[in-house]
């Protein structure tokens, strides 16, 4: 038993990327080159923003070998995931990157566009921000040029920053020929076969912003300047004047017209 864990663990160790790559959850990823990882140019910067910097290094190029207990094994284990998702935002903007990133995208393996009029495009894994645990992982469809979210919760729990807010757009700058036709079908709303008028909803949906910014704006008692309210406020004016001079008996030319109207 002593030697079958021994054994476990000298594999675990010694192929720590291979293990990583085959985990659930880490299937966006791709292996970074060892080359990549041992050129410290590569790595500028990552020591500040990962906690055991040196021993996390180590276990990601497999070479750790330092004795520690559960809590400070697990510790450099979660270091090591993060220094490779950082590693990996820079890799894969490589020409070997880029590569193999083409490869897994032309299997689709990210997933495949939700919208029924992009049938089905392969997506691409995006970051909103290059700063490490802001925004989770997104995926981007090249032919609506949209955004989605992972089916898998372990995708969607996967830091965009490992990916980075460039990548997506860089792969198709390397490889033009890859650039799909822009998706220009669109849903036609229809009411027993009839056109929904667009023109209409668009007036509703205007009417509704116009009354919602009067409201707002009577709220702070500034003026809209909306003709139409204007308007208004003048026919209110002219019916207070009629009111006014039909109490007092004054003879006007608005008297005249409501004694002319039956004549």
């Amino acid at each position: 038993m002593d030697e079958y864990a021994s054994e476990s663990d000298s594999d675990y160790t010694s192929y720590w990327r291979d293990w990583f790559i085959s985990s659930r959850g880490n299937e966006y990823f791709c292996e970074i080159d060892e080359d990549y990882l041992t050129d410290r140019f590569n790595l500028t910067g990552l020591n500040t923003e990962v906690q055991y910097y040196q021993y996390a290094l180590d276990l990601v190029t497999d070479v750790f070998d330092l004795d520690c207990d559960d809590d400070m094994r697990e510790t450099i284990e979660s270091s090591a995931r993060h220094l490779y998702g950082l590693v990996h935002a820079r890799y894969i903007v490589t020409t070997r990157g880029l590569t193999k990133m083409l490869d897994k995208y032309k299997k689709a393996e990210f997933g495949k566009c939700p919208r029924v009029n992009c049938h089905s495009h392969p997506l691409l894994p995006m970051g909103l921000s290059d700063i490490p645990n802001l925004k989770p992982v997104k995926l981007y469809c090249a032919r609506c040029e949209d955004l989605y979210n992972p089916k898998s919760s372990r995708h969607a729990s996967i830091d965009g920053a490992y990916f980075g807010t460039s990548f997506h757009n860089i792969i198709f700058q390397v490889y033009p020929a890859l650039i799909p036709s822009k998706s220009i079908e669109r849903y036609i709303p229809r009411v027993y076969g009839f056109k929904v008028h667009a023109a209409a909803a668009l007036v509703r949906w205007q009417d509704l912003k116009r009354d919602d910014m009067r409201r707002r704006l009577r709220k702070l008692e500034i003026e809209s300047g909306f003709r139409e309210e204007q308007m208004d406020d003048d026919e209110e004016e002219e019916e207070d004047d009629v009111e006014f001079e039909g109490v007092d008996g004054t003879n006007t030319n608005t008297n005249m017209r409501l004694i002319e109207g039956p004549m």
